[in-house]
Parts: C-alpha cells; sequence; structure tokens
C-alpha cells in the first residue's frame, strides 16, 4: 500500500484509520465533506507531509477524480450511517450510500485504482435465524433501509470485481465504539446523564443484546484483511466484531457505574427499540480470527474507553457549527 484515500476520513473510523496509515508510512488524501465530519479529529493527521485533505461530497462531480488521483487503495467509508431515523428519510440511505458508492467505484475504474475496503455493516443480516451469524449465512428479508443499501453496496463491488478485477475487502461491522466515537447508544446514555443523572429512557425493553468492537482493534482488522487480499481481485467478505454481546441495560450499568450515578430506569417497551432495530446481534468472526487477528479489548473495556474519552471531550455533543 502506497497511497489510500479514506472517503469520510474526518469521521469517527476514519481519522483513527488515517493516523494509523500515516504511522504506518502511507500517503494518506482524506476525502470529507465535514456534514459529520471533524476537523479537530484531523488536527495531528494534517501536520503530516504524508496527508492531504480534498474537501467535498464524493457525489460532487470532479471530487473524486482529484482525490484518487495516483492512490492504489481506497477505504470507502462516507456514508449515512442514521439507522434509526431511516423512514424519515427514505432516500438518504439510497443516496449517501448506494448511490456514493457506485460513484466511487466508477471513479476507481477510470483512475485505475484496483483495491478497496468497503464499511459495510452487521445490518445486512437483518434478523437471521443463525448465531453466531456467518459471512454465508441465508439472507433474510432487510429490517432496515440502511441494512438494504449498504447490501446493495456489497452487490455493486462484487460486480466491479468481476467485471474489471479490482479487488473488494467488504468488512461488515458490529457498531464500533473508542476515541472519536460521536454517534450511537454509548453518547446518547452519557449525554441524557450528563442532562439529568437520576432519571433516563431506554428504548425498547434493554434486554437486546448488542456487540461492539473497539476502534484500533476494528482498524487492524480492515488492515489485515487488506494486506491478505491487495491484488488478488475478486470481493472478499468479513464479519468484524468480537465473540461476545452485552444486554442494553448491561451496558447502561457500565457507563453509569463509570460516571457514578444511580438513574431510575425506564423503558419505552417492546423487543426493538426502533423499527430495524435487531433484538440480537452476534457476528461468527472466525474467517478475519483464521488470518491472524483478535480484538484485543472486550466490550466492557471499550465502553469504559468511550466514556472517558466522551467525559474528556464534551465538545462532542453540542450541535457542530460549520466553518
Amino acid at each position: 500500500m502506497r497511497r489510500a484515500c479514506i472517503t469520510g476520513g474526518a469521521g469517527f473510523i476514519g481519522s483513527n484509520l488515517a493516523d494509523r496509515l500515516l504511522a504506518d508510512g502511507v500517503e494518506v488524501v482524506v476525502l470529507d465533506d465535514f456534514r459529520t465530519g471533524r476537523r479537530a479529529f484531523l488536527r495531528d493527521a494534517a501536520e503530516h507531509p504524508r496527508f492531504r485533505l480534498v474537501e467535498g461530497d464524493v457525489l460532487s462531480p470532479g471530487v473524486l477524480e482529484d482525490a484518487l488521483a495516483g492512490c492504489d487503495w481506497v477505504f470507502h467509508l462516507q456514508a449515512n450511517a442514521d439507522v434509526r431515523h431511516g423512514l424519515e428519510h427514505p432516500q438518504l440511505d439510497l443516496e449517501q450510500n448506494t448511490i456514493a458508492t457506485s460513484k466511487v467505484l466508477e471513479a476507481m475504474r477510470e483512475a485505475g485504482v484496483a483495491n478497496i475496503v468497503f464499511s459495510s455493516t452487521g445490518s445486512v443480516y437483518g434478523e437471521p435465524e443463525v448465531f453466531p451469524t456467518p459471512e454465508d449465512a441465508p439472507f433474510p428479508l432487510q429490517t432496515s433501509l440502511y441494512g438494504a443499501s449498504k447490501l446493495a453496496c456489497e452487490g455493486l463491488i462484487a460486480a466491479y470485481a468481476t467485471g474489471f478485477s479490482i479487488t473488494g475487502v467488504i468488512c461488515r461491522f458490529v457498531s464500533i465504539l473508542g476515541e472519536r466515537y460521536t454517534h450511537g447508544h454509548v453518547i446518547d446514555f452519557v449525554r441524557s446523564l450528563k442532562d439529568d443523572p437520576k432519571a433516563i429512557t431506554v428504548l425498547g425493553d434493554g434486554k437486546q443484546e448488542k456487540s461492539y468492537l473497539y476502534v484500533q482493534d476494528c482498524i487492524e482488522a480492515i488492515l489485515t484483511a487488506a494486506a491478505r487480499h491487495e491484488g488478488e481481485g475478486g470481493a472478499h467478505v468479513y464479519n468484524l466484531g468480537t465473540d461476545e454481546t452485552v444486554i442494553v441495560d448491561e451496558s447502561l450499568g457500565l457507563i453509569t457505574d463509570r460516571l457514578g450515578c444511580s438513574p431510575t430506569v425506564r423503558h419505552t417497551g417492546g423487543a426493538r427499540g426502533w423499527a430495524g432495530d435487531s433484538p440480537l446481534i452476534r457476528l461468527d468472526t472466525s474467517k478475519i480470527r483464521s488470518l491472524g487477528w483478535a480484538p484485543r479489548l472486550t466490550i466492557a473495556e471499550a465502553i469504559g474507553k468511550t466514556v472517558d474519552w466522551l467525559e474528556h471531550n464534551e465538545h462532542v455533543w453540542q450541535p457542530q457549527v460549520r466553518a
């Protein structure tokens, strides 16, 4: 790997990946429009001589051509990740996930970029019948527009890999935690508890069973899979997660213990917090582990690190002001 473009590189995972690639000697081009990405997350990277920032959206004409020039890898992380509110904006997942990925693939073809890592999701499994869920599990009906849009992206990548001999590494993430985390139930709980440490509302019955992965473990897994398949051609799918899960109410307990509060908990009821919320997520990670990777942190440790980071970075809770 010589030069890599990271779409969404000012975001949570993307900015951590940029730092890691720069440390590994790779030239890094970050493409981001800063709708959700944070300039502060690129502060260290921006000082590096091998770093370049292209400000813009992959859907905007000319932006991808600029960002991909001279690259041999694309890490396509830019996406709409708001699963919960997907039904309120039905076109958003199609435009920012599926169509955006199509644009990236076509720009790669025209620029001669041979390798892509795509950030997919365990949500593509909907509500599976097999646990732990392997990469080749039969797909049920899709339960979220987000998951459906990501699955469509996977299909496009596989088709380009077959038709144009690119290498597509598809990583199906569980929820990621750690430093620079800005979206998800941990920040929602922390924000709520900071506003009122005596009471909190939990969507659903609190018995939903989830899996999480620490961001640096996620990046190590991504790079392990990328190194294994560089230049090989074809589409290669990996689940990224841990072999453990945590109940939502248990994760709340870990957070309240960390913050030193004991709130009254109210549940909204039902097995799902919102339409498309899977009551159980447990992915089979034996395929990525077969490459020699294993997570370093447990879910409890990842939650603890995330809460500590949020306590020292309260600015991420505030509405972002565009520069």
